[in-house]
């Protein structure tokens, strides 16, 4: 399906959300810069660099000449046709070749010699951009990132939806894929299991409750990661009881050292670090899923090694940062693993929960607008249909209490009157009259 040239011009082509991100600090700009140029809020231009959201109309034209990808566009020939592929040459005994692509995408052949040695892949329609590292012993994704597939029609069978039973399905693959490795990870932020695993949860049921959202997502691990991350090193935790009790601590007293040198860290840098040289992520993946600057996000990960390198002496022994970035994952997939993941509940108990929660949540709201209705209508029932205005309260004159009702008396008014009654009275006698 082709789109027409005013549709083409009227929504202009952006690169990847890290593309987006690589132009802009190449040019030098902030994100307040941007937010200022486009019209809109550092948020925003946040959200547009992470993928969340996508700009469109006129402030989508306005970032695509900011960051000069309308002009390029513009002005790139349109590709070629693909040529047809040659003719294979007979291949010569004892010798193989190897078919590799050129970046332009037409095979070339290869001899043994220059053959590279690839690891072999499974074949899917879409490999995510970064998966879940550590451990190394995580199961292989059974499609693409987003979700698998909806399993095939038998033949002979009518066709059945295909959307029945798929987006449950696709979360389940997500979550038995995904979710032993975050609970280990998120131990390594945390040290307590009990806390890893109700972030887990509280994750995956937020996944579940945006599924439509998170099903589009280009990188859906590291969306859960995200939100599994903010649960489990939100300052609000601490006030559980539960969350309060450390856990034991590792019996190796390598991995015990480890773990104390970790939790000694900062919040953001113990962060950094673990998705850094824990889960394999880049620098500017790592910036943008913590909220920071490419600098800042190097700034903190060259900190926190350092510290980690302070109480471990091993740490600091390579000479090269790459060779303590793998020491490191090393470490710390050891310390994660040694923290097994079976007491996470089963994929159909976390959609369940979800489910009876946001049930739970529209039936409070529902009464709470039904409160607020029904004392709405009392009050319009009870309330007075004119005012009135109070009559104003009764004040001495002359020092002699209002009539307008019993006042409370003043000490002056008490002692007159005690003395009114004590004292006899001695004025003229009464008149009498008398008949003539």
């Amino acid at each position: 399906m082709t789109q027409s040239t005013s549709e083409t011009a009227a929504a202009p082509p952006l690169p990847s959300p890290k593309e987006r991100r690589r132009l802009r600090e190449a040019l030098s700009l902030t994100e307040e810069q941007v937010a200022s140029a486009v019209g809109v809020t550092r948020a925003t231009v946040r959200a547009w660099e992470t993928g969340r959201t996508t700009p469109r109309g006129r402030k989508r034209e306005a970032y695509a000449r900011l960051l000069g990808t309308d002009t390029a566009a513009a002005a790139a020939p349109a590709p070629p046709p693909p040529a047809p592929p040659p003719p294979v040459p007979a291949e010569a005994p004892g010798s193989a070749a190897v078919e590799v692509a050129d970046p332009d995408g037409a095979p070339v052949e290869m001899a043994d010699a220059e053959a590279p040695e690839v690891p072999e892949v499974p074949e899917v329609s879409e490999v995510p951009e970064q998966v879940p590292q550590m451990p190394a012993e995580a199961p292989e994704m059974p499609a693409a990132s987003t979700a698998p597939a909806a399993p095939e029609t038998p033949p002979g069978e009518p066709d059945a939806d295909p959307t029945d039973g798929a987006p449950a399905a696709a979360f389940d693959a997500l979550y038995r894929y995904a979710a032993s490795a975050l609970f280990q990870q998120t131990y390594l932020l945390t040290g307590q299991r009990a806390l890893s695993r109700a972030a887990v949860t509280k994750a995956f049921e937020l996944a579940w409750e945006r599924w439509p959202e998170v099903a589009v997502d280009r990188d859906p691990v590291g969306w859960v990661r995200a939100a599994a991350y903010e649960y489990a090193m939100s300052p609000w935790r601490r006030l559980n009881r539960e969350h309060r009790r450390p856990d034991p601590p590792p019996e190796a007293p390598a991995s015990r050292a480890l773990l104390d040198a970790l939790l000694a860290l900062p919040p953001s840098y113990r962060r950094t670090l673990v998705l850094h040289d824990g889960v394999g992520l880049g620098l500017p993946e790592t910036a943008a899923e913590t909220e920071a600057s490419t600098r800042a996000a190097a700034g903190r990960l060259v900190t926190a090694r350092a510290a980690v390198a302070e109480r471990l002496p091993e740490i600091a022994e390579p000479d090269t940062p790459a060779e303590q970035s793998a020491l490191l994952h090393e470490r710390l997939g050891t310390l994660a693993r040694s923290r097994s993941a079976s007491s996470l509940p089963v994929p159909e108990l976390i959609r369940t929960g979800s489910e009876r929660k946001a049930q739970l949540w529209a039936r409070t709201a529902i009464a709470f607008t039904v409160l607020i209705v029904g004392l709405t209508l009392i009050t319009l029932a009870t309330a007075p249909r004119k005012y009135e205005t109070p009559p104003a309260p009764a004040q001495k004159v002359g020092g002699v209490p209002p009539v307008g009702g019993p006042q409370k008396l003043t000490p002056q008014d008490v002692k007159l009157r005690k003395k009114l009654g004590d004292e006899l009275f001695h004025g003229p006698a009464r008149l009498v009259p008398e008949a003539g």
